[in-house]
């Protein structure tokens, strides 16, 4: 032993002595003898986890290291270099020009990636090539053509976002797209898929074809991802599926419906959200029914649509969002206070949207007389009004309307001139309307007030 030498040195001179490790990106199967006894793995040969370790991806999607010290040996499947020849023997023949054309607009997110057998890490993927060999069950569904937007958490998404998707929406379908699949991150993908509904339906037309959007919520890195058939049925319903309506279902997320494999819903994008941090079924449409569902077994899939949106709205043009207009957001409840809305007021936004309590309501009311702000609040947002602003009112409830002619509170708020009343759905389906709205009739509220209660797209029904 020579004392010198640094862990790391040692470890490579171990390593090239006693064992020849294939490159990284080669399938081998390795016999290894550890405390369980003698065990067999097959998989993928990626960068180590760390010094003196063999680290291979499973079939199954997880990783695995072992001490090289503690191998028996190591078989080569196949080595990197005849994988990378064989990917590249692959034309544009292989693909069955019968096939629909499905256009995959990529934002970012998990979905669409792929292993980098040199470093281990995840990274996008956006080649129609590259998407069809991380899943050939595409190959018999659909012909794909990726384009790449961005590689965006979906928390930093912004309207002028939503204007690139709803601008390659329209040059897909320009280009003879039967349908589009956006993949999306999940945290707010409801909220650009309701832009996108009110962007291509909200003057009363339609799409030419289905806009699914799609995402993961596990790794595809991880055995338990859900990215696999999750695009597996968006690519399938945007190829086969029925075209839209327009009502209701201009742009639809399909998603895991439980955490079990096989079904996923087909949501309607006007007014879904994000219900849970991470399960696999953690989509749910708010106050609006599914469309349906679809079942995945491999390659087949098979479609049920649950629920008629009515005859079909002529084929329109999208409108793009004004990027320019502003709007702040409040949170009722017990710490709200008026210097907060001052402060959102001196910003001057284009509206403020308030996430109220219960029916949709604010803390204005003083009935002990022990909270002098309450009233404040009612009188500092009456001066943002009465100075022209706009305020709009959801629920942070998520399911049931705003009602505000129940409580006299609630009709205090009108005659405030607070909008709101009549809606249902997502706040964020509500924030995203208002957005529309003002990029239509910017500065006039009473256009705003007029249509805010009547369903521009299926995003007002009636419920109980």
């Amino acid at each position: 032993m020579l004392p010198f030498l640094s862990v790391q040195l040692m470890a490579l001179l171990t390593t090239s002595v006693f064992m020849d490790v294939p490159q990284s990106g080669s399938t081998v199967r390795i016999n290894i003898v550890s405390r369980l006894g003698k065990q067999t793995h097959e998989g993928v040969i990626i960068s180590p986890a760390g010094n003196g370790l063999i680290t291979i991806k499973l079939q199954n999607g997880y990783n695995i290291s072992h001490p090289l010290d503690g191998i028996e040996s190591i078989e080569l499947i196949e080595n990197a270099t005849e994988r990378l020849e064989s990917d590249t023997t692959k034309t544009e023949n292989d693909v069955n020009q019968d096939l629909p054309l499905v256009i995959l607009l990529h934002t970012g997110g998990t979905i669409a990636s792929k292993v980098d057998y040199e470093t281990g890490a995840v990274i996008a993927r956006f080649e129609p090539d590259e998407i069809l060999d991380s899943v050939p069950e595409l190959r018999p569904i659909a012909r794909i053509e990726a384009v790449l937007i961005g590689n965006m958490f979906s928390d930093d998404i912004r309207p002028r976002h939503w204007n690139r998707m709803i601008e390659e929406t329209e040059a897909a379908f320009e280009r003879g797209a039967k349908g589009v699949v956006i993949t999306h991150g999940t945290d707010t993908m409801g909220i650009s898929a309701a832009a996108l509904a009110f962007s291509w339906s909200g003057d009363g037309g339609r799409p030419p074809g289905p806009i699914v959007f799609t995402g993961s919520q596990r790794s595809s890195d991880r055995g338990s991802s859900d990215a696999k058939e999750n695009l597996i049925a968006a690519i399938h319903f945007a190829g086969h599926g029925p075209n839209p309506s327009g009502n209701g279902d201009s742009t639809s997320i399909v998603m895991h419906e439980s955490s079990s494999d096989g079904v996923l819903s087909i949501l309607p994008g006007i007014s879904s959200r994000k219900m849970h941090s991470s399960t696999r079924g953690a989509f749910q449409s708010i106050d609006i029914e599914p469309l349906g569902r679809i079942t995945v077994e491999g390659s087949d899939c098979s479609v049920e649509m649950i629920r008629n949106t009515g005859e079909q709205r002529p084929i329109g043009k999208p409108t793009l969002f004004d990027e320019s207009v502003t709007i702040a957001e409040i949170i009722a409840g017990p710490h709200l206070r008026p210097e907060h809305i001052r402060a959102l007021a001196s910003t001057k936004p284009d509206a403020i949207h308030v996430h109220g309590t219960g029916l949709g309501h604010l803390p204005i009311s003083d009935p002990n007389g022990d909270s002098p702000e309450n009233p404040e609040v009612q009188k500092t947002l009456n001066s943002y009004i009465e100075d022209g602003g706009i305020v709009v009112m959801s629920t942070q409830t998520i399911f049931g309307p705003v009602h505000l002619d129940v409580y006299s509170k609630g009709r205090e708020q009108q005659e405030m001139g607070i909008i709101g009343h009549g809606s249902v759905g997502s706040p964020e389906s509500s924030l995203v309307k208002l957005h529309y709205l003002l990029s239509r009739f910017k500065d006039e509220y009473s256009n705003i007030k007029t249509i805010w209660s009547t369903s521009l797209c299926g995003e007002i029904i009636d419920i109980k």
